[in-house]
């Protein structure tokens, strides 16, 4: 990355500044080994949330809450994250963010597990977002779950789809890193779907169901 491109980068994440629940919540995933949004993957989710005036938004990953606080402020009063994770410690963690935050305990539904345990159960069409931020070698099959739960309009958005470069590097690649260029490869050419590649973070790719 370019000196331009990092300090633009810097300034992405300086932008929205995080409160005090959004640190200490960073704070305890760096504790746990755990990866987070960039301040600046989490203004997007925010920003996403309140475009498609979200009500209802299922997110994969909870780990310690920090997307969950950017994607609670940007949905609406009486919106709802159901929240998906196999760490139930995590999402201790989790909850005390959210409460910090201000949000009310029935803003968010807490549901331990295996995500591709977890998603069959939740309803058809009933879902404004989608967020995907566990396993990436499962992200495919996320997708599958998301076009199922997610209304006409409604988007999914997977984070970390750069992976640190190596998605775009000519070199050998693990199976990760190919399991997200076939991702990336199936939302492009998704006769359902209208894409986008957002270079925050991690890369956040996004698509409009419709």
């Amino acid at each position: 990355m370019t000196g331009n491109r990092q300090t633009s980068s810097a300034f992405a994440d300086a932008y929205v500044a995080e409160d005090d629940a959004l640190l200490w919540a960073r704070d305890r995933a760096s504790d746990a080994g755990l990866r987070s949004v960039s301040p600046g993957a989490g203004a997007a989710l925010r920003l996403l949330a309140a475009t498609v005036d979200a009500k209802a938004v299922a997110e994969i990953g909870t780990g310690t809450g920090v997307s969950g606080i950017h994607l609670l402020h940007g949905m609406r009063p009486d919106g709802v994250l159901t929240t998906v994770d196999p760490e139930p410690d995590h999402q201790q963690f989790a909850r005390q963010a959210f409460r910090a935050a201000g949000f009310a305990s029935n803003r968010a539904r807490f549901i331990p597990g295996r995500a591709l345990d977890v998603l069959p159960r939740l309803a058809d069409a009933g879902y404004d977002l989608v967020f995907c931020d566990g396993d990436r070698q499962e992200f495919l099959d996320y997708l599958a779950e998301s076009l199922r739960l997610l209304r006409p309009g409604g988007l999914v958005v997977f984070e970390g789809v750069f992976a640190h470069g190596r998605t775009v590097d000519s070199g050998p690649q693990p199976t990760e890193v190919l399991r997200l260029r076939e991702l990336l490869r199936t939302v492009r050419e998704s006769p359902d779907l209208v894409p986008s590649l957002l270079p925050v973070g991690d890369g956040l790719l996004c698509a409009v169901k419709r």
